[in-house]
């Protein structure tokens, strides 16, 4: 007999023990919970802390994070507006804002993951294709190349940024968070990770990028080759004008002595007649001693003042 009451003792202990734990749930901080009952939602999400009450067996809870998640997209490839393939890697974050929309079109994180993925990466190739390559890899379209200490005829025509890597960014997150809106997912932010070259474009690419290069190296040489050369000419008709300049000053110094000479040599001899005979003696004199040497032969007239003088300097 005392074994059938223990039984039932015990069957009366296990059954409330049962009932309580059937009854109370706990909720932690980074947790919220939707009670389903034969497979169906019942209540509101219950997002705050602590212990709470369900009927026994007939609801479960279905514990959902409160926390902010990340998404890790699969690095993709995809083309740009100008055709070049590269491979683009992108992340975000996001929570779930709508516990009770998200439970019933996702159910789980799995599933919200894999619609992360439809959706981030449809959006994100749409933005790619609309852009070309060098919207996607700049960060912003404000960069502009550092042109300190160049003159106007050095600078180097680069393609202007329309949009920029970020702009491309906020595009593909505003649409994305709006069509996730519908899951009861909050989109928090959305970044490329890391952008390269498709493998079997990337030497096309770089052999592009070096004649594009050398292209700007022998713009900068012609123009070298051109400034040189300006300088060069200058600098030839500075030295004529030099030269010209100085030869204009010698001789001028040299008619300024000339006329001195005269000057000295009439007022030492006396008279004007004498002074200009006697000049044009010593002038005489000194021209025929440059051009008469001991090999000169000269046909002279017996009226020549040359030979008048070679006759009285030699004899008859």
């Amino acid at each position: 007999m005392k074994k059938f009451y223990g039984l039932i003792i015990a069957v009366i202990v296990l059954t409330v023990l049962l009932f309580v734990t059937g009854t109370i749930y706990t909720v932690r901080e980074d947790q919220q919970v939707i009670l389903t009952q034969f497979g169906k939602p019942v209540g509101e999400p219950v997002s705050d802390a602590g212990l709470h009450f369900k009927l026994p067996f007939v609801q479960k809870v279905n514990v959902l994070e409160k926390r902010v998640l990340a998404w890790d997209g699969q690095s993709s490839q995809m083309p740009t507006r100008d055709k070049t393939y590269i491979q683009v890697d992108t992340f975000a974050r996001w929570e779930i804002s709508d516990p009770l929309a998200y439970f019933q079109k996702l159910r789980d994180e799995r599933s919200a993951l894999s619609r992360l993925d439809d959706i981030l990466g449809s959006e994100t190739r749409n933005a790619v294709a609309k852009n070309d390559l060098i919207e996607v890899v700049r960060s912003t379209k404000d960069r502009v190349p550092d042109t300190a200490g160049l003159q106007d005829d050095e600078l180097v025509d680069f393609e202007p940024i329309v949009t920029g890597r970020r702009e491309i960014e906020q595009k593909v997150f505003e649409t994305a968070r709006a069509k996730l809106a519908d899951f009861g997912i909050n989109l928090l932010d959305l970044r490329f990770k890391r952008i390269n070259y498709n493998s079997e474009v990337a030497p096309q690419i770089y052999q592009r990028m070096i004649s594009e290069r050398q292209q700007i190296a022998e713009r900068f040489r012609s123009e070298g080759a051109g400034e040189a050369a300006r300088i060069k000419g200058k600098m030839e008709r500075e030295v004529k004008k030099i030269e010209s300049e100085s030869y204009a000053k010698v001789q001028s110094i040299l008619g300024e002595a000339d006329a001195e000479s005269t000057r000295i040599y009439a007022e030492a001899f006396g008279g004007t007649s004498e002074r200009e005979d006697f000049y044009e003696f010593v002038k005489t004199l000194e021209a025929y001693d440059k051009i008469l040497d001991e090999n000169t032969t000269m046909i002279l007239s017996t009226e020549s003042e040359l030979f008048r003088l070679l006759k009285g300097k030699g004899g008859e």
